[in-house]
């Protein structure tokens, strides 16, 4: 009865103060880890449960939970998840059936690297010794319950300092959905521009629809819309014309990994917001926790792109849009280089200019 009650209240998303995250992603309950079905909004909004590991897996590899923070908190609500998926006699046997989901968990998307590094950190906890299994499952639980308020408080370190880039009465552009939607709560780029339009210098967010998957369309605008802040939705293709009109005075987008070089991994369409904006003398900002900075990547060229399906393409919604048998291609993200990056605003502060060395003098989060 108290779980039904509670997902019924958060289904309403609003919180009291300015500190609370406006949207519920997802959270923890005796019951297991209830994630918002993102496939489905804005029509409907719905709470899915993952009972176990493998339920954890098939929400991030079907996007009902997206978007690089969200994913890498899922991913480590599955871990504790798994611990008590089974009886197990003894710790030293719960762990070899955890590292074994932790190698299926890791299997679900390859661009994000937040993915990567939750289940490292998770996988840590598995180095200590636990008197019993139940001691095991806690203290896995408890780590992921860390992860999960880091991240808030981490994305609203990253929105007021990014906000101090923006100027008063700025046009911004964003692409993709790096919102409240994308993390435990609050957002990336989203996070920033909530920041910058709470202290006044917001006079519009253009929202690119961001193609094919309209996270976007579907998203970021519901986001805008819930917090009243001034918006417009653009198809991809008219950023271009926006920024030449001169109404873009910023551009800033989330990420899913960033090399090692600076080079940074996002939703495909970044690298030609990218491109578009250097010609047009227009700053392009990236707002990533360190989580998301991979040194172990030496440059994007090293970045695996997810290759997702032909149907999301060709389908928006149940509405097949090409003739029957069109083939697509659908790379999930595009890289971006160092060099077309104004910025990159952490937790930590502001990077720039963006280059090898700086980011190498980035202090990074707890792995």
């Amino acid at each position: 009865m108290y779980d039904l009650f509670l997902l019924r209240f958060l289904t309403l998303f609003f919180y009291s103060g300015t500190d609370i995250p406006m949207v519920k992603t997802l959270y923890f309950s005796k019951n297991g880890l209830y994630v918002l079905e993102q496939r489905l909004l804005p029509g409907t909004t719905t709470y899915v449960r993952c009972a176990t590991h493998k339920d954890v897996y098939r929400a991030i590899k079907d996007m009902s939970v997206r978007g690089a923070p969200a994913i890498g908190v899922a991913a480590a609500y599955g871990v504790a998840l798994a611990a008590g998926e089974k009886h197990f006699r003894t710790a030293a046997q719960a762990k070899v059936f955890l590292l074994s989901a932790i190698s299926f968990l890791s299997s679900s998307r390859p661009t994000a690297v937040n993915l990567f590094w939750a289940l490292k950190r998770m996988g840590t906890v598995l180095e200590k010794e636990y008197a019993s299994p139940v001691l095991l499952q806690k203290a896995l639980l408890k780590e992921a319950h860390a992860v999960y308020a880091e991240d808030i408080r981490i994305n609203r370190a990253m929105g007021e300092y990014g906000a101090r880039l923006i100027k008063k009465g700025s046009g911004i552009l964003t692409h993709c959905n790096a919102g409240a939607l994308a993390t435990a709560g609050y957002g990336t780029a989203l996070g920033v521009i909530r920041s910058a339009h709470r202290q006044g210098k917001v006079k519009r967010v253009y929202v690119d629809e961001t193609r094919p998957y309209l996270q976007g369309a579907r998203l970021t605008a519901w986001e805008m819309a819930q917090e009243k802040i001034p918006h417009v939705l653009i198809t991809d293709n008219m950023a271009g014309h926006f920024m030449k009109t001169g109404v873009i005075d910023a551009v800033i987008v989330g990420a899913d990994r960033v090399a090692a070089n600076g080079d940074t991994a996002n939703k495909i369409g970044t690298y030609s917001l990218a491109v578009l904006a250097k010609y047009h003398r227009i700053p392009l900002f990236v707002a990533a926790p360190t989580s998301t900075i991979d040194r172990d990547t030496p440059t994007g060229s090293h970045i695996v792109i997810e290759e997702r399906s032909t149907e999301e393409v060709v389908y928006i919604g149940k509405k097949c849009i090409a003739p029957a048998g069109t083939k697509a291609l659908h790379p999930a993200f595009d890289v971006t280089p160092a060099k077309l990056i104004s910025a990159i605003i952490t937790e930590h502060g502001i990077v720039r200019p963006v280059n090898a060395r700086t980011i190498a003098a980035v202090k990074l989060q707890k792995r």
